[in-house]
């Protein structure tokens, strides 16, 4: 059979599908058309590459050339990739979620030839099974449904589409964004957190890096003892858990238990770029070795597994599985497989450590045990009277040998799509990592990815592209690519000191204010002027993301750039939106609470505490004035800003020129730290720097807030 129209797709996850019997459709203009010109409803599959249950549905429905029959008979079948997509997937997970009570993925949702939802789920079996019918009997009703009751279907879905593009447009409330909804926030999450294992109580327990970063800049401030349990006992527990791959490093998606061991076994750049950051930024406020080390394996999986050696950037996802019956094998070990990888003494220390046995934790097969860590090193030490050292060298020298078997298996598929919004994420924790724990070699892989991504992702007529594959641009308009690279280059200023990765920042920055401000105030997540979009569904419902869902909301991330680019620069257009924007999410902040709206409660912590602004006078090239910024930025401040000026900058903003001025400027190189409207006296002591910020805004300990 000839291939269907997704083999020339530049998507992995298209391109997989591309020999299916379904007659498939990439999302566009013409899938659109052809559904209207035959008066067919549109079977609408959004997925992804990584996506367990998106390859079980293909084996089981998609592959099925019976069921491919009754697709091809009565709908229009589109196939979209969450990945490429998100704003699509976006809009469609809400209308699902609407009907359905629930979202995920694969999202499988039944549309009128215009577009709109009329029913939807996620995955369908093959037979009736888990409560859920058949997805042939599905198919059917749902052809029926259109076919006998067309004017009901589409009046049903006009009214959901019109409800849910009202109801976004109404949900711009403004409120109050103080010191008491931070701490009635707090009250909140102290409520959902899992006091034994960390994270959100629940069942399955996802990561929430925003969340885990407000409640560390809090900490800094207040130095709260629960604020310091929460993150310590979250991020230990991650580290150690089966979710964290223990050979490989590495975070997968998330866990399926409350203890954190037993993962759905994808890693995603995003989720490992936002707790990168997390263990970086728990490593500076502890000095804990297990975050660092934890943050190192994350680096060495990136490098080896995601990264584009040659040309720079990272790649977008590992998949879970090598082949469709299989769950997670290349992570799991059997008992026989660590013996025949390591010395008798290394499993002996194994077994205990990750908790090895002959019975695992894996369902499709029991023999396969995930590995976490049970034991520490001083507990085995006392039960095999051994030295603690001899046993770290054990575990060490066999996690090694574990890493060199595992080499040898048929390793699950990476997506080598370069995502800008993603890349974004990773660079600035990667420059973060490279500041604290002085890696030179991750620093410049990290700006050399962020110069591919201006280079060949943004100009000033297109603004950013989100997607290269294959060599191909593809989907512009999105706010995320904006705003995750401003971060990125800002924090690569931060790094570097380099005025250019500020006034490209700038640059996006003033594009991105142009195409995507939205009246109300903060941005809308596509650019009608810009945007691909096809199809009016997708164009009608407006969004003005602030959740972080699945990662730090557009929105949130828009306040945490305006907020430093006011700080570099002094220019008020930046202070006022970022205002306007704090004001305008209050509302939505308080829904979504401190898990869901995390980074938008960092973005209120830093906007009602302001941080502090270092601002070192003096020639770049100069050895002191180096120290004094390389002090400051490696010291940990959430939000801190770290501007050089030399007296022969063409560009100096207003806010330093009184400082020029003083004679302790004119003496050589020094540093002001500066906080609201108060600033230090001027420094030339690195470790003077050093000092002030990490006492900048710290609350008194009779004005704590008692955990």
């Amino acid at each position: 059979m000839a291939e269907n129209r997704l083999a020339k797709e530049t998507s992995t996850y298209l391109r997989s599908a591309a020999h299916q019997p379904v007659q498939w459709h990439p999302w566009g203009e013409e899938a659109l058309r052809r559904a209207k010109e035959l008066d067919r409803p549109i079977l609408l599959d959004i997925g992804a590459t990584w996506c367990h249950w998106c390859h079980v549905i293909d084996r089981e429905s998609y592959e099925d050339p019976e069921l491919a029959k009754v697709i091809n008979e009565h709908f229009i079948a589109i196939k979209v990739d969450r990945d490429e997509r998100p704003d699509i997937d976006a809009r469609y997970q809400q209308a699902v979620g609407a009907i359905a009570g629930q979202g995920g993925w694969p999202l499988t949702a039944f549309l009128t030839p215009d577009g709109k939802v009329f029913y939807g789920g996620t995955y369908f079996p093959p037979k009736d099974a888990y409560g859920r019918p058949s997805f042939r009997r599905v198919l059917l009703a749902m052809a029926d449904a259109y076919r006998a009751n067309k004017a009901d279907t589409l009046r049903e879905a006009e009214a959901l589409h019109q409800a849910l593009a009202e109801g976004r447009a109404s949900l711009v409330e403004e409120g109050l964004v103080n010191e008491a909804m931070l701490k009635e926030s707090l009250d909140a999450l102290r409520g959902q957190f899992d006091p034994v294992n960390g994270g959100v109580s629940g069942q399955q327990k996802f990561p929430h890096a925003g969340t885990m970063e407000w409640v560390m800049a809090r900490y800094h401030r207040t130095r709260e003892e629960g604020l310091h349990k929460i993150f310590t006992r979250t991020l230990t527990a991650m580290a150690n858990g089966g979710v964290y791959d223990q050979v490989g490093g590495g975070f997968h998606r998330y866990a399926t238990d409350p203890q954190w061991m037993v993962p759905h076994f994808e890693k995603m750049l995003y989720d490992n770029a936002g707790l990168l950051a997390n263990y970086v930024h728990a490593w500076q406020l502890t000095r804990d070795a297990r975050y660092r080390e934890t943050a190192e394996g994350i680096l060495a999986w990136a490098d080896e597994v995601l990264s584009d050696r040659l040309r720079g950037g990272y790649y977008a996802s590992q998949d879970a599985d090598v082949g469709l019956d299989d769950d997670g094998d290349y992570f799991t070990w059997t008992r026989e497989e660590m013996n025949a990888a390591v010395s008798a003494d290394e499993a002996r220390v194994l077994a205990l450590h990750y908790e090895v046995g002959d019975r695992g934790e894996m369902h499709h097969n029991p023999k396969k045990n995930v590995l976490y860590v049970d034991r520490e090193p001083a507990a085995i030490a006392k039960d095999l009277g051994m030295p603690e050292d001899r046993v770290r060298t054990l575990i060490e020298s066999g996690r090694k040998k574990l890493k060199a078997a595992r080499d040898k298996r048929p390793a699950p598929a990476v997506d080598p799509t370069i995502f800008a919004s993603w890349n974004g994420m990773m660079i600035a924790a990667a420059l973060d990592a490279a500041v604290a724990f002085g890696r030179d070699d991750v620093r410049a892989f990290a700006l050399k990815s962020l110069d591919r991504i201006v280079a060949e992702m943004w100009s000033n007529e297109d603004g950013m592209w989100h997607a290269s594959g294959h060599g191909v641009r593809k989907v512009r308009g999105l706010l995320e690519d904006h705003v995750y690279v401003v971060d990125a280059l800002l924090t690569a200023y931060g790094a570097t000191a380099n005025p250019r990765y500020l006034r490209t920042a700038e640059e996006i920055m003033e594009f991105t204010l142009k195409h995507f401000w939205d009246r109300s105030g903060g941005f809308v997540d596509i650019a009608a002027d810009l945007h691909e979009g096809v199809g009016l569904p997708v164009r009608e419902v407006r969004r003005r993301p602030v959740e972080d869902s699945p990662y730090a909301g557009p929105n949130a991330v828009a306040a945490l750039c305006l907020q430093r680019l006011h700080a570099l620069t002094g220019n008020d257009t930046y202070r006022l939106r970022h205002d306007e924007l704090m004001m305008s999410f209050a509302g939505d902040a308080s829904r979504y609470g401190p898990v869901f709206a995390g980074t938008y409660h960092l973005a209120a912590e830093l906007w009602i505490h302001p941080p502090p602004e270092v601002v070192v006078l003096g020639a770049r090239d100069h050895p002191r004035a180096g120290a004094l910024r390389r002090a400051a930025v490696e010291t940990f401040a959430p939000g801190k800003t770290v501007l050089v000026v030399d007296k022969q900058d063409a560009y100096v903003p207003a806010l330093v020129v009184p400082m020029l001025a003083t004679k302790e400027a004119s003496a050589g190189p020094v540093a002001f730290v500066c906080q609201g409207n108060i600033c230090s006296p001027p420094t030339s002591d690195a470790a003077r720097v050093v000092t002030l910020l990490e006492t900048a805004g710290r609350v008194s300990a009779t004005s704590r807030v008692q955990p």
